[in-house]
């Protein structure tokens, strides 16, 4: 009778493992030290506790194959990681699906998780993974004397010569630009909900666009500055904080004035593989798994709990608490990006930006 019961027990664990091999999540990033952080803080110990395959690739913003393949009816990704406003219009259009907060992890101390988390970071479609910023950052040789301190300076070109890089769109840019040009950050979106402080922002980026690199991908602005081709960069600061951290790069960054916000997981709709996606989804925002995320790449965690369990940059024994967007002296002079507004306007902005770029 025992021999009959070991076996049974064995007959299952095996059927249980190959029926997790059989399964498998595709999971789309953003490549670079970013998606480095999912696949060591995310995909690999998740295979290690489940079984389950992590089929990680890359885009330089992941929300347009998701929409892409759903209306096409070819859909191959489970779970992609996009910024909040994406997910929010994503999830308007019908495009992804929903996801019950009831399946994420608890806290430790059993607090749900609908509980645990920031506020914002829930929602129909969307469960946040980290917040992060875009930073102006700067490479320090450039500038042995007098040091860049905030959005106004990586407008003054004379005091601060040599070129720029941005990213290629309207979101953070039209923000950057009116906080450069004297709007205190709790009044960039009131300015900038109307027509003369559009005006106002595009003004100020006129001012150097012939001085500007644009961007499109997360790795560019610290390749740029390594290659000597621009002194600054307005670039996303785990991007930069790698590059320093890992590479030796002498790259500052200026929190000041830094706009931060929050991506995480979607399942788009008619992801092929549903359930071992929300088990995915369900692990990865564990707290455990987005403090470890944080030690790999500077972006804050968004789970209350995560926050005491982040601890040295990975492979030192520097804490990383004070890189992260979240630390409490880094958002003093911080704006936090007003999703609702970009959900709102980033097609009509998006639209000018880009007759804007193509003009003289």
């Amino acid at each position: 009778m025992k021999r009959t019961l070991i076996l049974t027990t064995a007959l299952i664990a095996i059927a249980a493992a190959a029926q997790a091999q059989d399964k498998q999540v595709n999971l789309l990033s953003w490549g670079g030290a970013y998606g480095m952080s999912h696949v060591e803080a995310y995909a690999k110990p998740f295979e290690a506790k489940t079984g389950i395959k992590v089929q990680v690739s890359d885009a330089d913003n992941p929300a347009t194959p998701v929409k892409a393949q759903v209306e096409a009816g070819n859909v191959s990704i489970d779970v992609a990681s996009v910024e909040y406003a994406d997910a929010v219009r994503l999830c308007d259009e019908g495009l992804l699906e929903e996801i019950d907060p009831a399946i994420l992890t608890p806290a430790a101390d059993g607090t749900p998780a609908a509980e645990d988390f920031i506020e914002g970071a829930i929602t129909d479609c969307f469960v946040g993974t980290d917040v992060y910023s875009m930073i102006l950052a700067y490479d320090d040789t450039k500038f042995p004397d007098a040091k860049p301190a905030g959005a106004a300076d990586f407008f003054d070109t004379a005091k601060f010569p040599g070129k720029r890089t941005m990213r290629k769109g309207a979101k953070f840019n039209l923000e950057f630009a009116l906080m450069a040009d004297g709007v205190a950050p709790d009044k960039v979106y009131e300015v900038l909900g109307t027509p003369e402080g559009v005006d106002r922002a595009f003004a100020k980026l006129d001012s150097i666009k012939n001085n500007v690199i644009w961007w499109e991908a997360g790795a560019q602005p610290p390749q740029l500055l390594a290659d000597g081709e621009v002194s600054m960069a307005f670039a996303f600061n785990g991007r930069i904080f790698n590059a320093a951290q890992q590479e030796g790069k002498p790259f500052n960054i200026v929190w000041d004035g830094q706009i931060y916000e929050m991506e995480g997981w979607v399942m788009p709709k008619g992801a092929p593989n549903p359930e071992a996606a929300k088990e995915f989804i369900a692990f990865s925002t564990a707290p455990e798994q987005q403090a470890r995320a944080a030690e790999f790449i500077s972006y804050g965690p968004p789970r209350v709990s995560a926050a005491a369990l982040v601890g040295n940059i990975e492979g030192t024994e520097v804490p990383m608490g004070p890189n992260l967007p979240t630390y409490a002296e880094n958002l003093e002079n911080a704006l936090a990006s007003n999703l609702d507004f970009w959900v709102d306007h980033d097609a009509e902005l998006q639209e000018r930006f880009n007759a804007w770029l193509a003009s003289n």
